[in-house]
């Protein structure tokens, strides 16, 4: 579901879409502001955990940090340390599946990066 930006000059774009990822259904949830993008990953509307990740001029590989849930779960920090690198962005990642399989988490930025060929602007 496409929505129009904010009023004012305010750069807010929504994008949402879903990948059916070994057999189960995982939804995406981009909104993608100013400067930061915000994405949620999952298969039931939770918010379990939220890590930020943010590019500086003091190293190559963006920090990173857990706002919100187990801090030893390091799939949220991880991918939003990508995606900064990627798109140069403070980037909010939320990633609440239960698969913890490395190869699964590879599916899921697969298609994620999929999507930001496929439609660039909405990231």
């Amino acid at each position: 579901m496409e929505r129009p930006a904010a009023a004012g000059g305010g750069d807010v774009s929504l994008h949402n879409f879903s990948a059916r990822l070994w057999e189960q259904l995982v939804h995406f949830h981009v909104m993608r502001l100013t400067d930061s993008l915000f994405l949620w990953v999952g298969a039931t509307p939770h918010l379990r955990n939220l890590a930020v990740a943010m590019c500086t001029r003091y190293d190559s590989i963006p920090l990173s940090t857990a706002l919100l849930g187990d801090t030893s779960d390091t799939m949220s920090t991880g991918l939003a340390q990508r995606l900064a690198r990627k798109t140069s962005k403070q980037v909010f990642v939320s990633y609440n599946l239960p698969n913890t399989s490395s190869s699964f988490e590879l599916l899921v930025e697969s298609r994620i990066k999929e999507e930001m060929q496929a439609f660039p602007e909405k990231f």
